[in-house]
């Protein structure tokens, strides 16, 4: 049991990491956006930190995705797989 808890709470804290990763970018990325429209809204300067970081974002996402068993895909899969075989 002590090894189920250490996994979830790693599993656990690994997706509080990433929300808290969108979060911050999501809020950022607001503001550099207000600036840019307020400084010259011709040039869309902020497009650039957008994008770059959410790749960043991105690849953050599916490495936890990945790393916690793909929010239980695998184990639905599983599921199919026996029901399928009866």
């Amino acid at each position: 049991m002590d090894e189920k808890l250490r996994i979830a709470r790693r599993n656990a804290g690994m997706k509080l990491g990433w929300l808290m990763h969108a979060a911050v970018y999501v809020v950022v990325n607001a503001v550099l956006v207000a600036a840019n429209l307020a400084i010259d809204p011709a040039v869309r300067w902020s497009a650039f930190p957008l994008a770059g970081w959410g790749i960043g974002l991105a690849i953050h996402g599916a490495a936890v995705w990945i790393a916690t068993g793909g929010g239980g895909l695998r184990d639905r899969m599983i599921r199919r797989e026996l029901e399928r075989l009866g």
